[in-house]
């Protein structure tokens, strides 16, 4: 291997560009582990693919990953799901923030770094990507105002769970118009006195078609939305008087408006196999 780093690059690479801290970019990936694969793969995401496919990349500034046991999966609606297949499919969710204004660098790196992980038989092929899609950021409300932690320090601060929840529209037109309804009247009132503390929401944005052959072309662009609800309390305390009725509540809001997944997650613990013994 050769020792040259080109070090020299790096200077004028970081003296340019936008370097704040807002997440202005996601990368919301829901895996589902191959049967009889689940101790295998969660080592090696754990153990080397969230370092070397992802934190150590440039701009991917923060991340988490989430698991969903089987009691978790059998909450998830609705039963037919223009996600998943079977709606329980996707025992793992990881969730990174990228640097506003940096998605193009970080596709240019991360493309380039994943071939070369394909190179070096660092990839884990018993496995199926069942949701992922870099995303835009579009907005985030919060149940405090500013009394708080930001979207910023979402995913280091220990919540105890999250819901995945994602919304499709026939048009880009009636994405405009959910996207006003959940900022301005929706996620308001749904965050008053509940346990989730924020929601961010974001828009799916293409894979570059140099993307990794494992995985699939993002469905959605510019009529879905994809809202991450942050918990202070596990997802099973909270979810019959929390999370039921929202599909019908988003349906009736406005034409070609519907729920298409809603599935929560509690936060894996770093290092170790906790949860997956219950994945099944």
């Amino acid at each position: 291997m050769s020792d040259d780093t080109r070090s020299d690059l790096y200077a004028e690479l970081a003296s340019t560009g936008p370097y704040g801290v807002r997440p202005g970019h996601a990368l919301i990936t829901m895996v589902e582990p191959h049967p009889g694969h689940e101790y295998a793969y969660n080592r090696w995401y754990e153990d080397d693919h969230y370092y070397a496919g992802a934190m150590a990349m440039p701009w991917m500034f923060a991340g988490r990953r989430w698991v969903a046991t089987r009691d978790l999966q059998l909450l998830r609606h609705p039963e037919k799901s223009a996600v998943a297949q079977p709606v329980t499919a996707g025992c793992y969710l990881s969730v990174y923030w990228i640097t506003e204004g940096r998605y193009d660098d970080h596709m240019r790196w991360t493309v380039a770094i994943n071939r070369r992980l394909n190179r070096d038989a660092r990839v884990y092929r018993d496995r199926t990507h069942v949701f992922t899609a870099f995303q835009d950021h579009a907005a985030t409300v919060y149940r405090d105002g500013a009394a708080g932690p930001r979207d910023v320090h979402a995913l280091d601060h220990p919540y105890a769970g999250l819901v995945l929840e994602v919304i499709d529209t026939d048009t880009p037109e009636q994405c405009a118009g959910l996207l006003e309804w959940l900022r301005a009247r929706h996620l308001p009132a749904r965050l008053a006195g509940s346990p989730a503390a924020l929601v961010t929401v974001f828009r799916p944005t293409p894979l570059p078609g140099d993307r990794m052959t494992y995985v699939k072309q993002v469905e959605g662009v510019g009529t879905r939305l994809t809202l991450l609800w942050f918990l202070e309390k596990d997802p099973r305390e909270c979810w019959t008087d929390h999370f039921t009725g929202l599909e019908t509540e988003v349906a009736a809001s406005g034409t070609g408006r519907r729920v298409e997944l809603l599935a929560p997650f509690v936060p894996t613990v770093p290092g170790t196999d906790t949860h997956v013994s219950e994945l099944r």
